[in-house]
């Protein structure tokens, strides 16, 4: 068992020799190779604005990356040399590298992002051959500006600026958290500057991460083994750094079309008979619904003594592959809760030790523990059979008919820190070594396995743990055990803020809060319900005492939902698009408000309120009985989604609400494609499409556009099995101008032309001639009255709206209004 050092000590073991001193180098296309005195440090570029910087001494063992999961792109490097320095450049990034002591300084566009201060430190000397080969505990440490202001280090409940605090890297539960949490279930070793670069750390180890509170301006990072190696972004804005951080990392692949449908989930149905009861309840109330996640019973009848059974209990679901059956054939999706932890009490314990799948103690045995659902082992996820033992069991479950993979406890929960993990390449390896690296593998397992036996299957991925460049596997995070109240809810935008800026688009929160509660809160879920529709995964979830599902709370919560509900739906064009974004460029499909405007600092501490997109801007209510709720505009025109009132940005309103309604505000010169309510995504088509352009003068130019395909098929954009419809809107003193543009190939289901209702916003006065590519279109009083096909216009006074009703085809391209 090794020692953990923490920063301090480790710069005291280590102060006496830290220095390193250039001997050589040689520069290849993208990257630099510094020989030391002490090893070989190595500059990679993965592409004009992502470096990985990798500190190899002698004797040092090292684990594999993390972070990096692509080849480094063709980058055209320059090197110039003097006596005391090397500067190498990319098209983007400068890095000016002092030779004796070796020192790293990083420059975008000649402004300085940050620096190496100390280059790699150890808190013991490396083995003198690598036939003694060892880990050892390691860090760096790098200067901060006096006015930088640091996002990331994972899920947190701390503010949004986390400079100022020590925080330790080790992914556990914090069950019933609400507003306080310093640890939690998903740790990430790296931060965001609002000087626009990340800086993040390519180890999956325990460590620590001091941003700045042991001294002011320094950052420091520790860790106990791992690799010694960090990877520096830069970007000219927060949209283009994440962007060219997933482009080295990996991008998130787009999910299933279902994945943005609503879901029936709790802890836990406990029989087929309960699950089939629940589907035909909200079918029975005409309630959206496509997925039912079952949780542990449907291994065992208690919650002790089963997990790691992970087959069927035959007494509970006598049938299940019927049931999934049905289920698939009315639109429904099955997700199954699965653990890596097999219980020496199951069915499967003395196959999984057969197979070599549970991981060893120092004695060269299965190493057994305690906790709280019984005596277990852990499946080691690193080694080769083990994965593969684990695979073979998803495998089955999907031939079944499963439709998704839930890895829950995959922190791990309990990770005794003498569990010894077998690395391909390395050896045996300690639990501290390899700790918030778990989840990450556990996931990339499963995605490999959905690879070689299903490829034509879009993976499903729910994972509680993981770590940088966990999103490459398309996994699909959640917040963990929130406590039921209003305090639990408090934290879930700065949360899902957080994760989604380095990458984890789909974070989501148990809806409705999981842990504790005594009694109802109709309130509190309503709330908390609502906020979900502008939510990646709109999942309720808890503890059975209290049902998550609204077809269990009576008339009065169901009808208050309902259209909330069904707004989920009607957004799916506008959500799928977000979707597709997301898997580009890693543009989360929440967003801080200082999108909009960077340099607003009031804006860069704001986790209250956030954009869903970039046409809403989401205020959810967090305390029970307002009558109003505080609203962060940013400058600009703003429109309430509900009633179309027209707002100024630029200061804090208060809007008002009833138990109805949250803000929801639509940002001047937003393009919104929205559809009819349906009760599955199975029934989605853009045959018939509504479009929303909010127009105002204060916005002369504005674009947007709607992602289609057939919602299944796997790696479609590359493919070319898709439609990307482009809309632009030129705004004059008596005109306004849509245009219409399409790319992409086609695809199962693509509507050779859609049946388009342009709904026009903000129209105070009227047009007087509209226009479809040259060709009149009447505007009229009561359109009900013409043939159905027929291009027509008329308007909603009392919305202020222009309606317009016209065919898309790939030969529309103009829409003219003249007033």
């Amino acid at each position: 068992m090794r020692i953990f050092f923490s920063v301090c000590a480790l710069l005291a073991v280590f102060s006496l020799n830290a220095a390193e001193h250039y001997q050589s180098h040689r520069v290849t296309e993208n990257q630099l190779v510094v020989t030391t005195d002490r090893g070989k440090v190595s500059l990679t570029f993965y592409n004009n604005a992502a470096v990985e910087v990798w500190y190899q001494p002698e004797g040092l063992l090292q684990l594999p990356s993390v972070i990096l999961g692509t080849s480094p792109q063709p980058v055209q490097v320059t090197l110039k040399q003097t006596a005391d320095s090397l500067t190498l450049q990319s098209p983007v990034l400068t890095i000016a590298l002092q030779k004796s002591p070796l020192a790293l300084r990083f420059y975008h566009q000649g402004q300085l992002l940050t620096e190496d201060l100390n280059g790699l430190q150890l808190a013991s000397a490396p083995a003198a051959n690598v036939s003694e080969a060892a880990t050892a505990a390691l860090g760096f440490s790098f200067r901060l500006a006096a006015d930088e202001k640091l996002f990331g280090a994972g899920q947190r409940v701390l503010g949004m600026d986390r400079r100022g605090h020590k925080l330790p890297l080790y992914n556990k539960a914090h069950y019933g958290y609400s507003t306080e949490s310093n640890q939690m279930y998903f740790s990430l070793a790296g931060v965001m500057s609002s000087n626009n670069y990340m800086l993040l750390f390519d180890n999956g180890a325990t460590g620590e991460l001091d941003l700045g509170h042991t001294e002011a301006n320094t950052l420091a990072f520790s860790a106990q083994g791992g690799r010694a190696a960090y990877v520096v972004v830069a970007g000219n804005n927060t949209p283009e750094l994440i962007d060219n951080y997933i482009q080295a990392s990996g991008k998130p692949p787009l999910p299933a079309r279902w994945t943005l449908g609503n879901y029936a989930s709790r802890f836990g149905y406990r029989t087929e008979a309960e699950a089939r009861a629940v589907v035909q309840k909200f079918r029975d109330l005409k309630l959206a619904l496509d997925a039912i996640v079952i949780d542990l019973y449907w291994f065992g009848p208690d919650i002790q003594g089963h997990m790691g059974n992970l087959a069927w209990d035959k007494q509970a679901f006598p049938n299940p592959e019927q049931m999934l059956a049905d289920f698939s054939a009315d639109g429904v999706h099955t997700i199954l809760v699965t653990e890596p932890f097999v219980l020496t009490s199951s069915k499967r314990w003395q196959e999984a030790v057969d197979a070599g799948a549970i991981a060893l103690g120092p004695d060269g045995a299965p190493k057994t523990f305690d906790f709280y659902f019984g005596n277990t082992g852990l499946i080691d996820v690193f080694k080769p059979e083990a994965a593969n033992w684990f695979w073979q069991i998803y495998r089955g479950l999907l031939a079944q008919g499963v439709g998704g993979v839930w890895g829950d406890l995959g922190e791990p929960e309990v990770h005794p820190a003498d569990t010894q993990h077998y690395v391909p390449g390395i050896g045996s390896v300690s639990a501290d070594e390899v700790h918030n690296a778990y989840g990450h593998r556990w996931a990339e397992l499963v995605q490999q396995g959905y690879q070689q036996d299903f490829p034509a299957q879009r993976p499903f991925i729910m994972m509680r743990a993981g770590s940088l460049g966990s999103q490459r596997f398309g996994m699909v995070p959640w917040t963990g055990d929130v406590d039921r109240s209003w305090g639990g809810l408090k934290p879930q935008v700065e949360l899902a803020l957080q994760m989604g800026l380095f990458g984890f688009g789909w974070i989501h929160s148990d809806l409705g809060g999981f842990a504790g509660g005594e009694e109802f809160d109709p309130e509190l879920y309503i709330r908390w319900l609502q906020y979900g529709v502008f939510q990646p995964v709109y999942r309720p979830h808890a503890q059975e005492h209290i049902a998550p599902e609204p077809v269990f709370h009576g008339s009065e919560v169901v009808e208050t939902l309902r259209p909330w509900l069904e707004l989920r739906y009607r957004l799916l064009p506008y959500n799928y698009t977000l979707a597709y974004q997301h898997s580009q460029t890693g543009m989360p499909l929440m967003r801080p408000l200082f999108f909009l405007d960077e340099q607003n600092l009031a804006l860069r501490d704001e986790a209250n309120s956030y954009l869903w997109g970039d046409a809403f801007l989401v205020a959810p209510v967090t305390e029970p009985g307002v009558r109003s709720w505080p609203v962060h505009l940013p400058k600009g025109v703003w429109f309430d989604f509900f009633t179309g009132e027209r707002i100024e940005g630029g200061a804090v309103v208060e809007r008002p609400v009833t138990l109805d309604t949250i803000p929801v505000l639509v940002k001047a010169g937003s393009f919104i494609p929205m559809t009819d309510a349906i009760e599955r995504t199975r029934d989605y088509h853009s045959k018939a499409l509504t479009l929303h352009y909010y127009a105002d003068a204060s916005v002369s130019e504005s674009q947007g556009e709607l992602f289609e395909d057939d919602g299944v098929t796997v790696d479609a954009v590359a493919k070319g099995q898709y439609e990307l419809l482009r809309f632009a809107a030129s705004q004059q003193q008596k005109q306004l101008t849509l245009n219409f543009s399409r790319e992409g190939g086609d695809y199962t289901g693509r509507p050779a032309s859609r049946d388009l209702t342009l709904v026009l916003h903000n129209q105070r006065g009227k047009a007087r001639k509209v226009y479809l590519d040259g060709r009149y279109i009447p505007i009229v009083a009561q359109p009900q009255r013409f043939a159905r096909g027929q291009n027509i216009a008329w308007y909603d006074k009392a919305n202020k709206q222009l309606h317009i009703k016209v065919p898309l085809t790939a030969e529309t391209k103009q829409l003219q209004l003249r007033y």
